[in-house]
C-alpha cells in the first residue's frame, strides 16, 4: 500500500466541509475592521498584516481543539482497538505525539491569521458591533475584500475559510465524533506498522484544522472568516522573509507581513491590492466630507489614487462616546 493509497482512506474525515461553503464558491465580499493608522501601513506598504493565533482576543484559539484532541488520542480505548495491537496503538500515540510536539514547539510560532467579516454586496455602512469591537469604535475604517479575484492554488500554505462557532461541549462532541470515525477507518484498514504515521498524521491535521477555523459561540456576530498561514506548508519557504514581529500593549509579538503581490506558485500573476479591494468604508464617527477629502489626499499621497473611487462613507447615526 503506497503513501497516497493510505492518505486517501481517511478522506472522508474531512467529509462535513461542504465544497458549497468555501470562498471559492460563495465568492463572499470579506471585511478587515480595523483603525485608519493600519489602513495607512496596509496602503503604504502594499502588506497585510497576519497576527498569531495565540495573541487574538478569544483566549482559546487552538489551544481548545488541539490539547482536547491529543488527550483523546492519549485515552480512547476504542482507539487501541482500531489499532489490533497494544504495540501498535502505542507506535501510533507515538507517531501522533511527534505531531503534536512539532506543531506546539515550531510551528505554532509561525502559524498566522488574518480576520475578516462576512460583508453584504450591498452594504456600505458596515456593522456597528463591529465597528466597537475592532473598528475603533467607529473612528476606524473597513477595508473590504472581494475573494472573486483571487485564484485559488493548492500549493499554497495560505487557506481561507469560514470559522465555525459552537459551545465548547459541541466542539467536544465534534472531537469524539471525528475520532470514532477515524477509528473505523484505521480499523478496517490494513495499514502495515512503518506507514501508521500517515496515519497518524491524518488524524492530526483533521483535528488542527478544525482548531484553527472554530471558536465559541459567543463570537458568532463576528461572521468571521480567515486567512491562515501554515508553516509547515510552505516547503520553499517562499513566505519566510515575510516573517516580521510588532511590538504594542502585550510586548513584542510574531507577525507575518504578507506582501500583496503575484507570488510565482502561490498566487496569481496579477495579485495586487487594488484588484483585490472592493471598497474602503470610513467608520461612522469620521463620516464627513472632510474626512473623505482627507482620504483621498492620503490616497494619492500613498500612490493609491485609484482606490479614491472605491471610499464610502457609513452613514450609521453612531458616535462614540468618550
Amino acid at each position: 500500500m503506497d503513501d497516497d493509497a493510505i492518505v486517501r482512506i481517511f478522506q472522508p474525515l474531512w467529509a462535513d466541509l461542504r465544497p458549497e461553503d468555501t470562498f471559492v464558491a460563495k465568492k463572499p465580499l470579506l471585511a478587515h475592521y480595523t483603525t485608519v493608522q493600519t489602513l495607512e501601513k496596509i496602503l503604504a506598504n502594499n502588506e497585510i498584516w497576519l497576527s498569531n493565533p495565540l495573541f487574538m482576543n478569544d483566549i482559546e484559539e487552538v489551544r481548545f481543539g488541539v490539547i482536547q484532541g491529543n488527550e483523546m488520542v492519549l485515552a480512547r480505548q476504542e482507539l487501541v482497538d482500531a489499532c489490533k495491537t497494544p504495540e501498535r496503538a502505542q507506535q501510533f500515540k507515538n507517531a501522533y505525539a511527534h505531531f503534536f510536539n512539532q506543531f506546539a514547539n515550531e510551528h505554532i510560532f509561525d502559524t498566522y491569521v488574518f480576520c475578516l467579516s462576512d460583508h453584504r454586496r450591498d452594504d456600505d455602512d458596515g456593522r456597528l458591533s463591529m465597528w466597537r469591537g475592532y473598528g475603533a469604535n467607529g473612528n476606524g475604517v473597513a477595508i473590504v475584500f472581494d475573494t472573486a479575484q483571487l485564484t485559488s492554488l493548492g500549493s499554497s500554505p495560505l487557506i481561507i475559510a469560514k470559522v465555525s462557532y459552537e459551545t465548547n461541549d459541541a466542539r467536544l462532541g465534534w472531537l469524539q465524533n471525528t475520532m470514532a470515525s477515524f477509528e473505523a477507518l484505521l480499523a478496517s484498514a490494513n495499514i502495515p506498522d512503518e506507514k501508521l504515521y500517515l496515519a497518524a498524521h491524518a488524524l492530526f491535521e483533521r483535528i488542527k484544522i478544525f482548531a484553527l477555523f472554530s471558536k465559541h459561540r459567543g463570537f458568532v456576530e463576528e461572521q468571521e472568516w480567515r486567512v491562515v498561514y501554515l508553516p509547515d506548508r510552505d516547503k520553499e519557504q517562499k513566505l519566510h522573509s515575510m516573517f516580521h514581529y510588532w511590538i504594542g500593549p502585550r510586548g513584542v509579538e510574531p507577525k507575518l507581513r504578507f506582501k500583496v503581490q503575484p507570488i510565482p506558485g502561490f498566487t496569481a500573476d496579477d495579485l495586487s491590492l487594488d484588484k483585490i479591494t472592493d471598497r474602503i468604508i470610513l467608520g461612522p464617527s469620521i463620516s464627513s466630507p472632510l474626512a473623505r477629502a482627507s482620504m483621498d489626499r492620503m490616497l494619492n499621497i500613498l500612490n493609491q489614487p485609484e482606490l479614491k473611487s472605491k471610499l464610502r462613507i457609513s452613514t450609521i447615526p453612531f458616535r462614540a462616546i468618550g
